[in-house]
């Protein structure tokens, strides 16, 4: 099991890694060595997240989540395959992360006499800033 939050852990088995060849550093191995990672995460069908961690993780996740609800990460930034692993998996604990945070309600508010009083005061100089800039009436 890998912890998340005090409340949540991943289990490894629902992690599915594959190797791929990655493009930029690494010399003449990056044609030979598959040294990037391609991370995948089924979040629709995972029994380790509750139901709101799931729904604000698929809206997190964005272009990165499949039609079928599968998460797909990669990993490519490292000359080696472990450091592309971890920050493959460190990108995916910081989404679920991320997601577990519930959003705060917003509280309405009323604006204060103050700031209304302002507000008329700024919208009056405004007005005559602008008749002043009018020609003059005819006679």
């Amino acid at each position: 099991m890998i912890p998340v939050t005090g409340r949540i852990a991943i289990d490894e088995r629902e992690i599915e890694e594959r190797f791929v060849l990655a493009t930029g550093p690494g010399g003449q191995n990056v044609n030979k060595v598959s040294t990037a990672v391609e991370l995948r995460f089924d979040v629709a069908r995972s029994p380790s997240l509750p139901e709101a961690v799931r729904e604000r993780l698929m809206r997190l996740a964005g272009r990165r989540l499949t039609q079928e609800g599968v998460l797909v990460l990669f990993a490519r930034a490292h000359r080696t395959q472990a450091r592309n692993r971890e920050a493959a998996l460190a990108a995916l604990l910081d989404l679920v992360r991320r997601a577990a945070v519930p959003p705060v309600p917003r509280r309405p508010t009323k604006p204060t006499l103050a700031s209304r009083k302002r507000r008329l005061e700024a919208k009056t100089r405004r007005g005559t800033v602008k008749r002043g800039r009018q020609a003059p009436p005819e006679e």
